[in-house]
């Protein structure tokens, strides 16, 4: 600036004039190497790294290019160009200051969009399903801006950072009370990566907070489940460490969905099978072989032991929720909905106040909601269906059908006494 002072006094310029002037000339030249500078790195160096990410075979420089890393890097030119030449100026330390101060806050956004980038080219691997990072990001991005914010004003004022880093340590207190949920979900966060409690994509029950869903987003704070209800629940980070939670990722790994359903039988209606109804019931597919084969052993045992068979109650007999029972596993077996791998068992709970409950557990092979919903009311149904070819009446509460029936029984049997 001094030698553009000389040469407007050799020209004859009014010394007071010519400062200013020389102030204006420098302001402009430095705006347009600027502007020149900004315009070489965007126009021709950002499109010549534009060009090579897009024709080579990697897609991780893809994803910088998309977060603007490039970009943000160009703006750092001006601001350098600028303090280079703030010493031709008289606030020389105040221009220095702002110029740096421009420059960490382009670091910092620097950092963050690489930041941002790096989760994004972890995502595209597999290993990013089971262990997230995205906490882990989130406490690089705080670190970075609190050492960011720490430049800036060492800067600003003057002082070493390490002063003013020292200085935080009496303010630890207030820091771990800022923080509290931060470190909470980062301490979650570690807890449920290490030991692989949750996924993006695992569907989990937690009444407490109100989720029944697919979790979509795992963060430093909080874990976001989709219900299926299609609304979103909000869970801290933490509460899935202090509080308990289902996970059914065992179900969704397996592929079978389990079924546990109880019929509950009138013990009214259980009774020994007649000969005709045995051979009522030979005629079931599924119970042919089982009957011609229980009917050997029962005659031989009987035989053998010198049973007198014309009372049903001495010796052994074959029963209608016997046969019941074996018609629903062998049912079960052959079922193109049920997981033949997995456990397949029907039995009998004790009795109590509703009949005698006849458990059905099993698993589905298809684990979609709908599917596996579909095979159960399938199976239920047939069961209901075909309990009367048994002689079994299923246990329901009276009805208001079933006290008009017995008033109207009562009213006719009133009448025939008049009558």
């Amino acid at each position: 600036m001094k030698l553009i002072y000389k040469k407007l006094i050799d020209f004859g310029v009014n010394p007071i004039v010519a400062e200013y002037l020389s102030v204006g000339i420098m302001i402009i030249f430095i705006v347009i190497l600027c502007l020149l500078a900004n315009f070489i790195t965007k126009k021709i160096v950002i499109r010549f790294i534009t060009h090579i990410v897009n024709n080579n075979k990697y897609t991780w420089d893809n994803i910088l290019l998309e977060k603007k890393v490039f970009h943000k890097l160009s703006h750092i030119v001006p601001a350098i160009i600028i303090y280079h030449f703030a010493e031709a100026f008289t606030y020389q330390d105040l221009i220095e200051k702002g110029a740096i101060t421009y420059i960490i806050i382009v670091v910092i956004s620097l950092l963050g969009s690489l930041l941002n980038a790096f989760h994004e080219i972890y995502l595209t691997y597999e290993i990013s399903k089971v262990q997230p990072i995205k906490g882990y990001i989130q406490v690089a991005k705080i670190i970075v801006y609190v050492l960011g914010i720490i430049l800036i004003i060492a800067n600003l004022i003057g002082k070493n950072p390490l002063i003013i880093l020292s200085g935080l340590g009496a303010l630890s207190a207030v820091l771990l009370l800022v923080f509290k949920d931060s470190l909470l979900g980062l301490v979650a966060g570690i807890q449920l990566t290490s030991n692989d409690m949750v996924r993006v994509g695992d569907w989990i029950e937690m009444p407490k907070y109100g989720a029944d869903g697919d979790v979509i987003d795992l963060s430093l704070n909080t874990v976001k489940v989709q219900n299926f209800d299609k609304t979103i629940t909000t869970i801290p980070s933490y509460a899935l460490i202090s509080d308990s939670f289902k996970n059914w990722r065992g179900m969704q790994v397996t592929g079978g969905r389990r079924i546990k359903r109880s019929l509950f039988i009138d013990t009214t209606s259980i009774a020994f099978c007649s000969r005709e109804q045995i051979e009522k019931l030979r005629n079931i597919h599924y119970l042919t072989d089982y009957i011609d084969t229980r009917q050997r052993e029962i005659t031989e045992y009987n035989i053998k032991h010198r049973i007198d068979t014309s009372n049903q109650v001495n010796g052994r007999a074959l029963t209608n929720v016997g046969l019941f029972r074996t018609y629903i596993s062998n049912y079960l077996r052959n079922h193109p909905g049920i997981h033949k791998e997995m456990t397949t068992m029907v039995r009998q709970l004790a009795p109590n106040e509703y009949g005698l409950p006849i458990e059905i557990y099993a698993f589905s092979n298809d684990i979609n909601w709908a599917v596996y919903e579909s095979i159960q009311s399938d199976i239920f149904d047939h069961l209901f269906a075909i309990a009367s070819e048994f002689d079994l009446r299923l246990f329901q509460n009276p009805t208001g059908n079933d006290f008009k029936a017995m008033s109207s029984l009562h009213l006719n049997n009133h009448e025939g006494e008049s009558n």
